[in-house]
């Protein structure tokens, strides 16, 4: 394998206030290359390149009635010029509002990822102008919208370094919105919209509050790169985000995560800092969605909560979110959000619901589909404990007067605690976990954590997402970083500080808090909730190679009872009405 080079930069990061300059790990990006340049090449320098297409600024008809502008260049506030390929309607009588996609990933399908398989889409459903996880061209266009793919700094021909979910990106999106805005051809107003690594810049561009930028659609975004990517839990998972990273194409270096994690391991650090939004800043329309199954869960709804815009709205589904994205259903209701707020049209849009969810159930059934709400987390949420008992691995609904404990090897086993309904119960929202914990024969422990629906016999009744099943609602914790944060912290969600490394001493005992990712589900009477609790995430069979780096020896020990009051809190919501044997929810 060829080896890249890697260099340090000290980065002076302008997001973090009063400014600061740390030093960022850089590895150098995929160069270039045309399909004769890499059929020319050496298999160990194939290793090192990736197909993009020449660089050739002109425009084109791209498919009948769509116009293309491609590679045109935007000049940012220092200078430094990125390229977006532009598509817009051939024809029109007025100007049209512009949607932005805003990625590493490369302006078109053939740039640096390879062949865009969509899973759970079936072929042909997107065009080949779309970029990935992106509003496609093929459909705005004929729609009255113009749509720009762009390149932010450092990616393909985009000058510049490319240092992922910056403070820098944010101030290069806003330049670009007020540039795209004064064109000719738009209507000064424009929106925002994509999956995944395309949502997440979205929140970053929204706090510049750049003027023109009058809606954004982040559907399924991570908020908080350090929590819930690089070190859920504090146990690092770099390999997935280094996975992602090393496909991006440039000239370039970009910053590599898994040497940055190491060298900035707390999440005070001006590195991670640079890296937060400020979600008080965000004041524009939008609209989000969450899968209950997916790792950008807790980053949509902690978006969600914490906009400060008054027209949010939040829809929460079971399925993946590619083919939520381009259902026809929810693609056309994505269109009239867009109507409302960038070309201004009365269409009613303000009736949608605050928050709509589908409560799950199990397999591909699902209790209630869109389910109307005001809130989330939900109002009427009642809050419960169930006490955990080793004796007997149960939980139940009272505090337990005797102590006991059960150990597990955390790396082949892992120790189970149920509790049976004795009616129909909904959980939508938060759940946390209390453990007392010891580690028998080492410093630290690593916890795996899901919360799963059995059968009235006892068997496991997963979820399906993407006809595979989903181990349930996750939660996790390296115990040395169990000290909470407690502005963050409440009730309800238990936040890591991540400021020190508290190792353990031999033979003692800790409290954890376990925050687990919000979920909704019904249990019918007689069906058993379920507390799964390992050193390492039980799945198999699962497309993305999600891999922690865990410090587990020895045995781990969960102590319950008495002093020992380990619980897991559960979000009952009852039924909006009740009335005899008669339930509505």
């Amino acid at each position: 394998m060829a080896e890249k080079q890697k260099i340090t930069r000290k980065v002076n990061l302008s997001g973090v206030p009063g400014g600061a300059e740390t030093d960022v790990r850089m590895i150098e990006m995929m160069r270039p290359a045309t399909f004769e340049q890499l059929e020319a090449m050496s298999a160990e320098e194939q290793e090192t390149h990736r197909f993009l297409s020449p660089f050739n600024p002109h425009t084109y008809i791209a498919e009948e009635g769509i116009l293309c502008e491609q590679d045109v260049g935007v000049r940012m506030r220092d200078g430094v010029t990125i390229y977006a390929d532009i598509y817009r309607p051939e024809k029109t009588d007025a100007p049209v509002p512009v949607i932005i996609s805003w990625s590493f990933y490369g302006k078109r399908q053939s740039e640096g990822r390879g062949e865009w398989a969509i899973m759970g889409v079936p072929p042909n459903t997107v065009s080949n102008m779309a970029k990935y996880e992106s509003p496609d061209p093929g459909y705005w266009c004929r729609h009255g919208y113009a749509v720009a793919n762009v390149d932010p700094r450092g990616i393909g021909y985009s000058e510049g370094e490319f240092i992922q979910f910056s403070s820098q990106d944010g101030r290069d999106g806003y330049d670009f919105i007020e540039w795209i805005a004064a064109q000719a051809w738009c209507n000064g107003r424009v929106g925002m919209a994509g999956n995944s690594c395309v949502a997440m810049s979205q929140y970053r561009i929204a706090a510049q509050q750049p003027p023109h930028l009058c809606a954004i659609a982040p559907w399924e975004g991570t908020s908080d790169m350090y929590r819930e990517s690089l070190y859920e839990g504090g146990i690092p998972a770099v390999k997935f985000v280094g996975m992602v990273l090393a496909e991006a194409v440039g000239e370039g270096f970009i910053d590599d995560a898994a040497l940055n994690a190491e060298i900035h391991p707390f999440a005070d650090d001006p590195y991670w800092r640079d890296k937060e939004i400020d979600f008080s800043k965000i004041t524009q329309p939008a609209y989000l969605t969450a899968c209950w199954n997916h790792f950008h869960l807790r980053g949509s709804f902690q978006a969600f909560r914490k906009i400060k815009s008054n027209k949010k709205w939040m829809r929460a589904h079971r399925e993946f979110e590619w083919p939520d994205a381009y259902t026809p259903k929810y693609l056309q209701e994505l269109e009239l959000f867009f109507d409302r707020y960038l070309k201004l049209e009365r269409n009613g849009w303000e009736l949608t619901p605050k928050v709509r969810i589908e409560v799950q159930d199990a397999f591909d059934c699902d209790y209630q589909i869109n389910r109307v709400e005001e809130n989330f987390p939900l109002k009427r949420t009642k809050y419960q404990k169930l006490y955990l008992d080793a004796a007997n691995r149960s939980m139940a609904a009272a505090p337990l007067a005797g102590e006991s404990s059960v150990s597990y090897d955390p790396e082949t086993e892992e120790v189970c605690f149920d509790y049976t309904f004795t009616e129909e119960t909904e959980l939508t929202g938060y759940m946390s976990l209390r453990l007392w914990v010891e580690a028998d024969g080492h410093d630290d422990m690593d916890m795996f954590v899901n919360v799963q629906k059995l059968s009235t016999t006892g068997e496991w009744l997963p979820v399906h997402v993407l006809k595979e099943p989903h181990p349930g609602a996750w939660g996790k914790m390296r115990v040395s970083r169990r000290k909470l944060d407690e502005k963050l912290s409440t009730s309800f969600q238990p936040v890591q500080a991540h400021l020190v490394d508290e190792k353990l001493k031999p033979g003692e005992i800790v409290p954890v808090d376990i925050e687990i990712v919000p979920h909704s589900r019904i249990w019918h009477k007689g069906q058993k909730i379920r507390v799964q609790v390992a050193g390492r995430y039980i799945r198999e069979d699962w497309f993305e190679p999600l891999v922690w780096d865990t410090d587990n020896k020895g045995r781990h020990v969960i102590h319950t009872g008495g002093k020992y009051d380990s619980w897991l809190q559960i979000p009952v919501i009852p039924p909006k009405y009740a009335d005899g044997d008669y339930v509505y929810r």
